[in-house]
């Protein structure tokens, strides 16, 4: 491996700043982060550069600003949210609950400003239904766009330029696009893998509403920030002493929104943020992978979304002074922001706990210096020439708002908690007992015993069961990344049988005959409407389960799947098609069910894909399961088994 994925990439680290008064300054276009000098002697030398790139790079770029004239709001806070997380849907009703989901964020996060809702990857490819499809074939997603914006939180679909494999639009996919928003109703596209999304996709979007918002995954480049009003700053390592984002100094109202998808420590992101006026973006449930925020940066970000909610004007201020008013020594910073003429300051303690001058700063007499965080007044020191030094207390990860104020100042908690993981384990759904004395008809029998088993997967962002595939690492590539992973496994399992063919189109019309079975959520059930002899389709995990009980039968697990298989015993139907196996698990955000034998089906052109082509016994496929019936494809199938009592030895009666 070339690289240490545990340490930012260059391409991740600050960008010095130089502070000649002749430089080029044109080198720093393309920063994420302006690297901040360790002297504080040479800060305002560092400011006046970044002041004089500012005015040039305006100029060269002629940017007037009014692309954000168009936009109203702000968006510190956005949740990257699956949209068929157990918090916004509720799978054995068939709802989404948006109430509930936003009552949550409400609780653990402060709320939320917008919400992307991510459709497709990483079960895009299963068959050849498009990005757009997973969005359209959810018949009420209009109205669940207008139950958040009800809330006041604004919506974003994702937009996957990489899915070129599966069934192709008759229109461009700049067009597709602005027609799903504009269907939708939704407030932007998210951009995956991309930085941009200029050109035709920016127009097709005004022509459909002007002022949508496009944000990017990446660093925005600089002649986009005019259109593209928010980008994410996704693995962005600061400066040990904090810089400054060079998108937000370009443009005052830009947001970005800091991410470290695998860290389990938030509190860098959260102090960048808070020092630049920018947001986060939280996101728990990383592609079906748990990786909760700890209850300590909850708080902080609780923190900051008071202060957002009432000095938003602030942060978005002109008159913004990064590293302002130092006290001269620690590691206690402010930016400072000015509107109407009245100064925000927006502190952080990058250092040990520190009890003493947070800024020092002109005095202003009939006024009390108030952190808003907590509501406490702050110690007042005067050091002469009408200036003042201003502070307190303030733990080590603290941060503080400060203001000059004659008003009172509601008292609030400071923040808190336990910074350690929130872990939560992926935990297996009991399977059903089908206890029968032999083999029905069909099923063939497996003896018990132990076994030792190699499974193979291929290393995607969905991990396998529920382990973490990437912990507090930078962005994740090869071969790091979509590499063939093998796991493992002692299974000890009891005496079974299992059917050597799947499950058919005919059997499964004979089952909905005797019972009249349907579906809470119709969409997508063809089961029992194909072909009599080949493998039916167009089923859930729901589905295949009440045929198997009502069969008598249960779903065979994973691993005796797989046993049954590597032992010759299984046959499969034409077309080939995967086989769900009785394997689903929850973490309480995301439910996912083992797929075993491949189907004839394989998208091509990305890695991105979800696995496809005809697949050896021991490979394991992750399914995320979806809601609204769109996990039912006509790539799945499933066979049946049973529980088998233990066999007899001779001239022994087994009771």
């Amino acid at each position: 491996m070339s690289f240490n994925p545990y340490v930012p990439r260059p391409i991740d680290r600050p960008t010095p700043v130089p502070l000649a008064d002749d430089t080029d300054l044109t080198t720093l276009d393309e920063a994420k982060i302006f690297a901040a000098p360790d002297d504080p002697a040479q800060w305002p030398a560092w400011r006046a550069q970044l002041t004089r790139w500012r005015a040039d790079a305006r100029q060269r770029l002629g940017d007037t600003g009014t692309h954000y004239d168009e936009i109203s709001g702000d968006c510190f806070s956005i949740c990257l949210a699956w949209l068929w997380d157990e918090t916004l849907y509720d799978h054995e009703r068939g709802v989404f609950t948006v109430e509930e989901f936003l009552d949550t964020a409400q609780r653990d996060f402060g709320g939320f400003d917008g919400v992307v809702l991510w459709h497709a990857y990483p079960v895009i490819g299963l068959d050849d239904r498009n990005q757009f499809d997973w969005y359209r074939d959810v018949p009420e997603l209009p109205e669940v766009v207008r139950a958040f914006q009800e809330r006041g939180v604004r919506v974003f679909v994702d937009y996957n330029p990489w899915d070129t494999g599966t069934r192709r639009e008759p229109g461009s996919d700049a067009e597709e696009v602005a027609a799903l928003a504009g269907k939708l109703g939704v407030d932007g596209v998210f951009l995956d893998t991309l930085k941009e999304g200029a050109g035709e996709l920016r127009a097709a979007l005004e022509a459909v509403r002007p002022g949508m918002v496009l944000e990017g995954e990446s660093r925005v480049p600089l002649a986009r920030i005019g259109d593209h009003a928010m980008s994410w700053a996704q693995w962005f390592a600061d400066s040990d002493v904090p810089g400054v984002l060079r998108a937000k100094w370009f443009e005052r109202r830009h947001v970005l929104h800091h991410t470290r998808r695998w860290h389990r420590d938030h509190l860098d992101e959260l102090h960048s943020a808070w020092l630049n006026g920018v947001g986060v973006l939280v996101w728990e449930s990383v592609f079906g992978v748990w990786v909760g925020w700890n209850e300590r940066d909850r708080a902080v970000l609780r923190a900051m979304r008071r202060v957002q909610a009432s000095h938003a004007a602030w942060l978005r201020a002109e008159e913004w002074v990064p590293l302002a008013d130092h006290p001269g020594s620690g590691q206690v910073y402010a930016s400072r922001w000015t509107h109407d003429g009245e100064p925000l300051w927006t502190v952080v303690n990058r250092g040990l706990d520190h009890d003493g001058a947070w800024l020092v700063t002109d005095a202003r007499p009939g006024r009390r210096f108030v952190d808003l965080v907590t509501g406490a007044e702050l110690t007042v020191t005067e050091t002469g020439d009408g200036r003042v030094a201003v502070g307190g207390a303030l733990p080590a990860g603290a941060i503080a708002a400060v203001v000059a104020t004659g008003t009172t100042v509601d008292r609030h908690e400071p923040p808190g908690g336990d910074p350690s993981f929130p872990a939560r384990a992926a935990v297996r759904v009991r399977a059903p007992w089908a206890p029968r004395t032999e083999p029905p008809a069909g099923l063939v029998a497996v003896e018990a015993g132990r076994r030792e088993l190699v499974v193979r997967h291929r290393v995607r962002e969905t991990g396998l069961y529920g382990e973490t595939p990437y912990v507090d690492e930078w962005k994740p590539l090869p071969p790091r990344l979509h590499h063939t992973g093998t796991l493992h496994r002692t299974a000890t399992m009891g005496r079974f049988a299992i059917a050597v063919d799947e499950v058919t189109h005919g059997q499964y019309a004979e089952f909905l005959r005797a019972t009249g079975y349907r579906p809470v959520r119709p969409e997508r059930f063809t089961a029992g409407q194909g072909r009599v002899d080949a493998p039916v389709t167009g089923v859930d995990l729901t589905d295949a389960r009440a045929y198997a009980e009502w069969a008598g039968l249960r779903l065979p697990t994973e691993d005796e799947w797989q046993v049954a298989a590597e032992a010759g015993l299984l046959a499969r139907r034409e077309p080939l098609v995967w086989n769900l196996t009785e394997s689903e698990h929850t973490d309480g955000r995301t439910r996912f069910v083992i797929l075993k034998g491949g189907a004839a089906y394989q998208a091509e052109g990305s890695d991105w894909y979800f696995d496809g082509g005809p697949q050896p016994p021991e490979v394991s496929v992750k399914l995320l399961l979806t809601g609204a019936g769109l996990t039912r494809s006509d790539q799945i199938g499933f066979r049946v088994a049973a529980d088998l009592a233990p066999a007899s030895a001779p001239g022994e009666v087994t009771r």
